[in-house]
């Protein structure tokens, strides 16, 4: 048991990546191909347990759900600096790094029981919520080499002032790695014919790497270190309400609580194997408020979710600047809006067809875009096309191709800790820029049966 457990741990965090600041747009094929819109239109039972638990009354008999999808990112960090400040007539020097990391897997596993004439359906499911990652190589376009001798061969036009060694004034070689695995078990009760209230405790297992740690205190000769991989623990709980009118008008509404973790408790080591102070942070999952209508005909479902994910008050993202010794605070992200719209068309027997559309605001701000160099991963325009073959009535197989774009950079200057005053309060290096931007694919296939006769 134990072992089955470590292995469901590592299937379920070993890649997921968000859309909406760190918050996955949709769970499953389904929902990713209705753009994530499932707050009033339970169209499958991960994007119900996923958004709205109450939803899960439209659901009978035992039924399951497993998607797999194969996603890839391509985010490019890219920074500059002004002639003579790198050394005493030095040139302008700019350049783009390319992140590395490949192919990864995203799993959603769930399971719902609702007993034909029961007021009550149950569902428990495991889905990779929430993550963000980069791996971005050092640069190897230098101006100089380790003794500190010029190179002939240097071209300051192609060279990435952010991603030089430390002891150049560079973060080097940048790594981060966060997941969030939630497992929940859900309770859907139809309290009056079409309306039914949700309730869902959570239970969330997380993981954070980062090389170099922004959140460590540098030192002065040795700077940033790297940390191992931390894990935290979380709880949280999700509420919902649902009502089905028998005209096809649905209209849905769920609260998400803020998912509380205990502490990432880092052990550091530094560049050159000496060991350096541990760090504690803290770092928690964001409320999230979604409202959703929903219609559906014989011929189509349309669907719509409006939802706030409340950034500015969740510990780890509310936070911002330096401390007095150097480290990062946190994030100091802004709520961010998203809007989702799904068009699932059933003009075509036992093959529906499924359009979806997403747009999330983005939450950081320019001045604080250093800050967030290690979690890039926001997503503002994405477009998802599936569709689905029902073998029997008991057996679906669905799929979804996914696109997403960050639509431009997010930008700012360049930040020194040391430069940090009440007039320049994060460190701006004036006249210097670093900037993200990133694009995301997904091909995922989706199995759904019911074990009902």
């Amino acid at each position: 048991m134990k072992n089955l457990l470590k292995i469901m741990v590592m299937l379920f965090t070993a890649a997921t990546f968000a859309q909406a600041g760190h918050i996955m747009q949709g769970v499953g094929a389904v929902n990713m191909s209705m753009g994530g819109a499932a707050t009033a239109m339970p169209l499958d039972i991960s994007g119900a347990i996923q958004w709205n638990p109450a939803t899960l009354s439209a659901f009978e008999g035992k039924i399951l759900d497993f998607s797999v999808g194969a996603f890839s990112s391509s985010p490019e960090l890219s920074s500059s600096v002004p002639a003579g400040m790198m050394f005493t007539g030095s040139p302008a020097v700019s350049g783009v790094t390319e992140d590395d990391r490949g192919i990864s897997p995203m799993p959603a596993l769930a399971f719902v029981y609702g007993k034909e004439g029961s007021k009550s359906t149950f569902g428990i499911s495991a889905f990779g919520i929430s993550g963000f990652g980069v791996t971005f190589p050092q640069e190897t376009n230098l101006p100089m080499d380790a003794e500190g001798n010029p190179n002939a061969s240097w071209n300051p036009n192609d060279s990435n002032p952010i991603s030089y060694p430390q002891n150049m004034s560079g973060f080097g070689h940048i790594e981060s790695d966060y997941m969030l695995l939630q497992v929940s078990l859900s309770w859907s009760y139809e309290i009056l014919k079409g309306l039914s209230l949700g309730i869902q405790p959570n239970i969330n297992y997380a993981s954070l790497e980062l090389a170099p740690s922004p959140i460590s205190s540098p030192s002065m000769t040795l700077g940033y270190p790297n940390s191992d991989k931390a894990t935290a623990v979380g709880f949280g709980a999700q509420f919902g309400l649902y009502y089905a009118s028998e005209g096809g008008v649905n209209i849905g509404a769920s609260y998400k609580t803020a998912q509380s973790f205990s502490d990432f408790e880092f052990n550091n080591t530094y560049l050159d194997g000496s060991a350096a102070p541990d760090t504690n942070f803290n770092m928690d999952y964001p409320a999230i408020l979604s409202f959703g209508v929903g219609y559906s005909t014989n011929v189509f479902d349309i669907a719509f979710d409006y939802r706030n994910v409340d950034y500015t008050n969740t510990n780890g993202f509310a936070d911002k600047g330096w401390t007095q010794t150097g480290s990062v605070q946190g994030f100091g992200w802004n709520d961010v809006h998203i809007f989702s719209a799904g068009f699932q068309l059933k003009l075509i027997n036992k093959l529906p067809l499924r359009f979806g559309y997403t747009h999330s605001t983005n939450p950081i701000e320019d001045e604080l875009a250093f800050f967030s160099i290690p979690a890039t991963a926001v997503i503002k325009n994405a477009v998802q096309f599936g569709l689905g073959y029902e073998f029997s009535d008991n057996f679906k197989l669905n799929g979804v191709y996914h696109y997403g774009t960050s639509g431009g950079s997010t930008s700012g200057n360049l930040l020194n800790p040391l430069l940090a005053s009440s007039t320049n309060p994060y460190g701006a290096i004036p006249v210097t820029s670093v900037g993200y931007k990133m694009n995301t694919s997904m091909i995922m296939l989706g199995l759904s049966y019911n074990f009902a006769k």
